[in-house]
């Protein structure tokens, strides 16, 4: 029996045509949200209290280098409370040291390891429990704001219906390919997570640097284990109670809140390894469009490559590939010149097969048995 070439890539044809569509679909439909931002309105003026909850373990030096800035922003109604979880790096006397000179520093100590909770989920919950004010805004020790109107930007949003604000947490920008790839890694997630959150189907956000109130976190269990996973204190809340309602995002550069990136692939692959592994917790429909988007990725350049290879109906397929990879461009040029990461645009030819190979090597990371410790 003759093995008919030409039946086979004709059904290649018609299956790229498939995967391109759905490509399309996502950066015409989805992906373009952000195009669409408006600015915000100029504000009353008007403020709200804010609780900002921080959690440390042994992060005496990042203390030492960002707490002061987050204690001396531009905002007369807040108080910050530090949730020092067992830190045996002399944090606390830092800590103590502090508050004699900041009244609105509130210092939580827990000196015994919790068996139940994993991560640092209790000493979130014990951060949101000692909150005086119901709007808390939520960041990580080795994180320093962009400038001192970090929170008065955020809390412009903190207004009903709305109860979760979303925003931006990139990494500074050093020398180096490692660099770009980390910081267009966590470009691409906000990039996600904001464009799914303005199509009314938010998913996730980013502990560094979101915001929500703390009567919603108690009333829909926040406090309980959600996984037996160290990750997921941040998105998986999220994923489980965001709605078209209750969610915005903020885009403002003035609220970004900046962190360092690992300098190592080992160590980098493995912080994303912990959390990526929170993906399989998330609810069916967001499981679904983050998976037909990954996978229609990776066929879109499995199918083009022999197409081109045999030159079949060439023409065709690189018309299409032309449009898609327009597309894909526009938003990321937007998104990229909103969120101040526009010198990774034209890396844009590379991205794709980044993203694919990301994919393929963390895929693991999905069902392997997550790591319990939170360092």
């Amino acid at each position: 029996m003759n093995f008919d070439v030409n039946l086979l890539l004709r059904v290649l044809l018609f299956a790229f045509y498939g995967v391109a569509g759905i490509q399309v679909l996502f950066y015409l439909f989805i992906f373009s949200r952000i195009i669409f931002v408006k600015s915000k309105k100029k504000e009353d003026g008007s403020t709200i209290p804010v609780t900002i909850v921080i959690c440390a373990k042994n992060e005496l030096e990042n203390l030492q280098k960002n707490l002061p800035a987050i204690l001396e922003q531009n905002y007369s109604n807040y108080e910050v409370i530090v949730v020092n979880d067992n830190s045996q790096d002399g944090s606390n006397n830092f800590l103590s040291h502090l508050k004699s000179q900041y009244a609105h520093l509130k210092v939580i100590d827990i000196l015994q390891e919790s068996r139940t909770f994993k991560g640092k989920r209790l000493a979130l919950g014990l951060g949101l429990k000692g909150a005086k004010h119901d709007w808390c805004l939520l960041t990580d020790a080795d994180c320093a704001p962009s400038g001192s109107n970090w929170l008065y930007k955020m809390q412009r949003n903190f207004r009903q219906p709305k109860e979760i604000v979303l925003g931006y947490a990139p990494h500074q920008k050093l020398s180096g390919f490692l660099n770009k790839c980390i910081r267009f890694e966590t470009f691409f997630t906000a990039f996600q997570y904001f464009n799914f959150a303005l199509s009314g189907i938010p998913y996730m956000g980013v502990g560094r640097n979101m915001a929500y109130q703390k009567q919603m976190y108690f009333d829909k269990r926040g406090y309980m284990p959600q996984s037996d996973r160290i990750s997921g204190d941040d998105d998986l809340f999220i994923n489980k109670v965001a709605t078209k309602k209750n969610t915005r995002i903020e885009l403002d550069a003035s609220t970004f809140m900046y962190s360092m990136p690992r300098t190592t692939w080992q160590s980098w692959m493995h912080q994303k390894q912990r959390h990526i592994s929170t993906g399989i917790k998330y609810k069916p429909i967001h499981k679904f469009l983050l998976g037909l988007q990954n996978i229609t990725q990776i066929l879109f350049y499995g199918l083009l490559i022999p197409l081109l290879c045999f030159r079949f109906q060439w023409q065709i397929v690189l018309l299409i590939f032309g449009a898609r990879f327009l597309l894909q461009g526009i938003d990321y040029a937007v998104a990229m010149r909103r969120l101040k990461e526009m010198d990774l645009f034209w890396w844009l030819p590379f991205w794709d097969i980044f993203q694919i190979l990301y994919n393929i090597i963390l895929f693991p990371a999905l069902i392997k048995k997550p790591s319990t410790q939170w360092k």
